[in-house]
Formats: structure tokens, sequence, C-alpha cells
């Protein structure tokens, strides 16, 4: 990463995917399962559901299928969602390989230089809240979901991926008086490519091929995502 002459990373700030970035998982998918159980739903409702979600993306755009998810959690009480969402990291934890070590590592770095760190994500609040605690960063920014009286109606605002996670970067950036040339952004898959592009420089996760042509087309560094020791 670049330095200043005091030895401090040389960003305004740092941009993070969240999936398959930091953490080795898809998070929507893994909370979903857990919070069923959590709820004591019968066995086979997850399937019953992920099914349902994929059949959907066969056919549907990527923002579609997400609107499509949070509809799955219409009248869930946001307290029990929280509550489940830091049972459902401590229960991840407790597995080997949840976080990544390479990215995490950077994150940490970052932070210790006073590089502010930004999860952007297409999960939500019950995940991601979480994690950002977990890593020490500065803000989270998910699906922003609808609420009612305490409960999620199962609507969104609107998606936070593709395009949607740009758009985040640079409304953060200008309120936070962030120059986005000197931001960093970091992600996976070809989703990420919008809040790459929104940033001075980048840096790739693992081997999307897509992603890959454009590192090597920009210059941007390629970080091998490995599993962080148990």
């Amino acid at each position: 990463m670049p330095e200043n002459a005091g030895g401090a990373a040389a960003y305004d700030a740092a941009f993070f995917d969240v999936d398959e970035t930091l953490i080795s998982v898809k998070s929507m998918f893994r909370f979903l399962e857990f919070y069923l159980e959590f709820r004591g739903e019968p066995p086979g409702t997850y399937q019953v559901m992920r099914d349902r979600l994929g059949s959907l993306a066969a056919t549907a755009p990527r923002e579609e299928v997400n609107r499509a998810y949070y509809r799955l959690y219409e009248g869930e009480p946001v307290e029990r969602l929280a509550a489940a969402g830091r049972a459902w990291l401590r229960a991840e934890l407790d597995e080997p390989g949840f976080l990544l070590e390479g990215p995490v590592a950077e994150h940490a770095a970052l932070r210790a230089a006073g590089v502010p760190t930004f999860l952007v994500s297409g999960s939500f609040f019950a995940c991601l809240e979480p994690i950002g605690e977990l890593l020490g960063a500065g803000e989270v920014h998910g699906a922003p979901v609808r609420v009612h009286r305490g409960r999620l109606t199962g609507e969104i605002d609107h998606p936070v991926i593709g395009a949607g996670k740009a758009h985040v970067a640079r409304a953060v950036a200008r309120l936070r008086g962030f120059d986005l040339e000197r931001c960093v952004a970091y992600g996976d898959h070809a989703s990420d490519l919008p809040m790459l592009e929104a940033t001075g420089d980048a840096v790739v996760v693992g081997a999307d091929p897509e992603l890959l042509r454009h590192a090597r087309a920009r210059g941007w560094r390629v970080l091998a995502p490995a599993a962080a020791r148990a």
C-alpha cells in the first residue's frame, strides 16, 4: 500500500466488500440458514427458500434477487435479528477459516495507520454489524432495510450491489470530505467492479477472471484470500 513520509498509508479511506473478501462465506445465506433454526423452523425450510431464490436468480437480475431475499424477513423483529446475528458470528468463528487472513490483515494495517475503513455489502445489519465490530471497521453499509414499529417490512430502499456499492463509496466520500482518488477499494467479484473503479486504487481478492483482467490492465494488486488460522 502507498505510504506517505510519515510511514502511514496515504489513503483517505478504504472500502471493503465483505463476503468472500473479508470472510470466506456468503453471509446472507449462512445467516438465513442459522436464523431459521434460531427461530425453530422445521428442517428443510432453508432449502425450500434457497431453491426459490435460486430459481429466481436463473432469470432475474441480481438486484431483484437481492430484494426477494429481504422479503423473507417481513415481520421479523429488529432486536431478534440483531441477537441472532451476534450468535451467528460466534458460531461461525468456532469453525476454522471463516476470516480470510490476507484481507483481514490489510484491514487491520489500514486501521493501525489511521485510515478510516468502511464495509460495503449487499448483506444487512444482522450480519454486518457484528463483523464490523469484530474487525473494528469505522462503519458498515449494507442493504437499507425498511423498518416499521421495530419490525422489517420486507422491503429495502435500494440494493447495495453492483452500482449500489459505488454509490455508497461516493456518498461516504462526499459526506466525509474524502478524495476518492486517494481511496482504495477491495473486492472479490465482478459485481464489485463499480466500487473498485470509483476509487483511485483497488485490490482484487481471489481469482475472479473479469477482475483479474482489469487488475492486469490497471495495475491493481491481487491478494490471495488465504483463510485465517484457527
